[in-house]
């Protein structure tokens, strides 16, 4: 049996500049305004109200909009994948990522193969790069612009390569955080599991008259909970968190 395992996000933001440009997409989480989803459907079918979207959206109910015209395309080409409209508009990443896998599974099963004028069918409302510059970037930028030398048509030039050079790091810094936020989360969300799962065996343990089988049983998954490998340390600061949250739970 196969099993589809949906592509990554640097795949996944890669495909959507190809398909979307000139838009600039640089993390995964610009997909919970509703705006890309409803392009995406769009590039397959021709006949989303483009000049309805709202491509400068920047506040929830305005991301909302976006995604009933999205619940409508999908009415209209009677596709029946639920939209997680509550948790795609929090603009989480492994929310959008999941939901963006389907899209893209969706768009190479049901994609024409033609070329989208994405600009053209939003009548020319999209903004070419609607992510937000940073101070840093300000910065960087203003420095490259006052290079010296080469007289003003270099300047330019050079402005123009290093702009772009700024936006490709920008995009593999976004994406490494969206990596290092996603194992965060991941972490914490093992490390919980087997929390619970220490916190059982503890009160097992403490019952009285347990039979000696099921007091060897819990002390074999104890062994397994606590056992490290060679070389293996606590970070700094996780064992301080770990007591914390150890405390919290004996309070309450």
């Amino acid at each position: 049996m196969s099993v589809y395992v949906g592509e990554s996000r640097g795949e996944l933001l890669a495909w959507l500049n190809e398909l979307l440009q000139p838009t600039h997409i640089t993390k995964l989480e610009q997909c919970g305004t509703g705006s890309i989803y409803c392009q995406i459907i769009d590039s397959i079918y021709g006949d989303v109200p483009m000049n309805r979207v709202k491509f400068n959206a920047k506040m929830e109910y305005e991301y909302l909009d976006n995604f009933k015209i999205l619940q409508k395309a999908f009415n209209a080409h009677r596709i029946d994948k639920p939209i997680p409209v509550d948790r795609l508009v929090k603009c989480k990443m492994q929310d959008n990522l999941e939901f963006l896998q389907w899209m893209k599974k969706y768009w190479d099963t049901n994609s024409r193969g033609e070329g989208y004028d994405a600009q053209g069918r939003a009548g020319g409302l999209i903004p070419s790069n609607p992510a937000p510059s940073t101070s840093r970037t300000t910065s960087a930028r203003g420095g490259f612009a006052r290079a010296p030398g080469g007289g003003a048509g270099a300047g330019r030039s050079v402005s123009s390569a290093s702009s772009a050079q700024v936006a490709a790091m920008q995009a593999r810094v976004a994406e490494i955080e969206a990596h290092s936020e996603g194992l965060l989360k991941e972490r914490d969300f093992y490390f919980d599991k087997l929390r619970n799962i220490e916190l059982i065996v503890q009160e097992r343990m403490a019952v009285e008259g347990v039979t000696q089988e099921e007091s060897d049983v819990m002390a074999k998954i104890q062994e397994i909970l606590y056992a490290t490998i060679e070389g293996f340390e606590v970070p700094e600061g996780e064992e301080e968190v770990a007591e914390q949250r150890l405390d919290e739970e004996e309070t309450f």
